[in-house]
């Protein structure tokens, strides 16, 4: 999950399999760490588990807007798609990488050198924590 407004990722999860529990898991993650959402508008391509009844039940609970790319159109979420190109070509591929903790790994310690310490062009060549 990324913040648009300091492109921060504020939580991430990895699994072997991409479902329900995954996206759910994730939100409680980042739910967990900002109490109040109340008017976040949540940005998601059209995949099975954001059209899921799970899904848009558990974010107007909270206070969250649901907001979805149109069908089939990557530019929607490019912040996102841009993020993953980066977490893909500086953190994964470079390195062998043989199992699912190893993965985990190699992709906290990018989100960590990317929240931190990679400035950004649109933040002025500030961090996103800056």
């Amino acid at each position: 999950m990324k913040d648009l407004f300091n492109n921060e990722i504020v939580a991430y999860q990895l699994s072997e399999r991409n479902d329900n529990e995954l996206v759910l898991q994730t939100f409680a993650r980042a739910f967990s760490k900002q109490k109040d959402v109340t008017g976040l508008v949540v940005h998601s391509d059209q995949g099975f588990q954001y059209t899921s009844h799970a899904y848009h039940d558990m974010l107007p609970k909270v206070g969250a807007q649901i907001s979805m790319s149109r069908r089939g159109n990557c530019l929607d979420n490019a912040s996102m798609e841009s993020f993953f190109s980066h977490l893909k070509t500086e953190g994964l591929y470079p390195y062998d990488i043989r199992n699912l903790v190893e993965a985990q790994r190699r992709m906290e310690k990018f989100i960590h050198f990317y929240n931190r310490r990679r400035p950004q062009r649109k933040l002025k060549k500030l961090t996103p924590v800056e």
